[in-house]
Parts: structure tokens; sequence; C-alpha cells
């Protein structure tokens, strides 16, 4: 037990004859460490972009939420007649008439 603390200490097992098997699994477990960090910081960005997607989403839907509740208030009856009564126009105090028109048959 003594001796294989020392010999991990020192590293003679990266040197000694048969280091070929410890040197694919050390390799080995790097390439896998550096796969797994580049892994999480790829899941880090689409988290992050995702939050700022949803943040702008939000936005952009209270925009059209206040631009159509405008919309309703200028297209409201009494709104349209204070416009127009600023420009000199008022509402008809008779009614509208249908007009019929007929047709004469040709026999």
């Amino acid at each position: 037990m003594k001796k294989s603390i020392y010999s991990i200490l020192r590293g003679t097992f990266l040197v000694s004859d048969d280091s070929f098997k410890n040197w694919r699994i050390i390799l080995f477990v790097s390439g896998l460490a550096i796969v797994m960090i580049a892994s999480s910081h790829n899941a880090d960005k689409k988290v992050y972009e995702i939050a700022r997607l949803k943040n702008e989403v939000k936005e952009i839907r209270s925009q059209f939420v206040d631009g159509r509740s405008r919309l309703m208030r200028l297209k409201m009856e009494s709104h349209v007649v204070g416009v127009m009564n600023k420009k000199g126009l008022w509402s008809s105090e008779t009614p509208p008439q249908k007009i019929k028109v007929l047709t004469e048959e040709k026999d």
C-alpha cells in the first residue's frame, strides 16, 4: 500500500515499462473531461439564450396588448365623433334611408 502511494506521488507509474496502459486511460479520461466541460458551456449558453428570448417575447406581447387597447379606444364612436367635431364635421340628425332602384323589365 505504502509503495503504491509513493509510486503515484513520484509519477513512476507514468514512466515504467507498462505505462502505455496508464497513458491511454489518462488521455481517455482527459478527453472525456474536455467534452463534458464543452457540453456544459454549450448548455449554459442555450439556457441564457432561452431566458433572453422569453424576456423579449414578454416585452413584445405587452407592446401588442398596449397597441390593441389604444386601437380599441381610437375606434370608439365617442372618440371618432369628438375628432370629427374638431374638424368641423358632425353627425347627422336624420337617420340614413335606403335607396331602392327599380329596373324596368323589357319584353
